[in-house]
């Protein structure tokens, strides 16, 4: 039997099943996280997370003192384990990702489903998503839409994927880098053609912005102005 924190009540419950938290934090401002997610990290036995540096500053900010454990994309197969050890000997475990929801374009979606397999109860501290966040001010239509993660890196690939993407009826959002994003345009530009796009920028952070034009056009603009921060991409 367990004592895990039950944000509902105020108060630690007596459980008999093994949590595996999935804590939404903040994509930018630090205000955005939720009173629920606060109180399930200053619970759990451990936070595991992308880069302890990162979230190092929120638990700073909050006052959470728990231990955290590092969890990433080159770590994912050992650690996976490790932490797996970890639940099934009875410890809560809260898992983060830098920023937004993890499981989403990280490699937290692998110890998701291996909690899953093993029995142990997953349970899901809703919360900021860039994805979400930047669709509900792009002015494009939300009630269908494709999520793409990141394109391919590599050129030719991208534009076959972008091909395949070209005839959809729906609203298509995808993440991209500074140092990549207007090779992307570019790509766009011969596959899609000259269509009015949206790109959202750092979105909830310092400066965000949302930029909507024509993809020549906003080709154009990161000639000009060195591309900065992080980009989520909606046609």
């Amino acid at each position: 039997m367990f004592s895990v924190y039950c944000p509902l009540t105020s108060a630690f419950c007596h459980l008999e099943i093994i949590m595996l938290y999935v804590v939404s934090t903040p994509i930018g401002n630090l205000g955005d996280i939720t009173y629920r997610a606060v109180e399930v990290l200053k619970s759990v036995d451990l936070i595991a997370c992308e880069d302890t540096r990162r979230t190092n500053i929120l638990c700073q900010h909050y006052g959470i003192k728990v231990p955290r454990s590092s969890y990433y994309e080159y770590n994912k197969a050992v650690k996976g384990e490790h932490l797996l050890k970890l639940l099934k000997d009875g410890k809560q475990i809260a898992l983060v990702s830098d920023a937004g929801t993890p499981g989403i374009s990280d490699p937290g979606f692998r110890l998701i489903r291996a909690a899953l397999d093993a029995g142990i109860k997953v349970v899901s501290i809703p919360g900021p998503t860039a994805l979400i966040a930047a669709l509900s001010i792009s002015g494009f239509p939300t009630n269908k839409f494709v999520f793409e993660g990141f394109l391919p890196v590599k050129s030719g690939a991208r534009k076959k994927r972008l091909n395949e993407l070209q005839g959809l009826k729906q609203t298509v959002v995808f993440y991209e880098s500074p140092h990549r994003i207007l090779k992307t345009l570019e790509d766009m530009l011969e596959c899609l053609g000259n269509r009015e796009i949206a790109i959202g920028r750092e979105v909830t952070k310092k400066f965000e912005e949302v930029i909507r034009g024509d993809i020549r056009t906003l080709i154009a603009k990161f000639k000009a102005s060195r591309p900065r921060g992080e980009f989520v991409v909606i046609f």
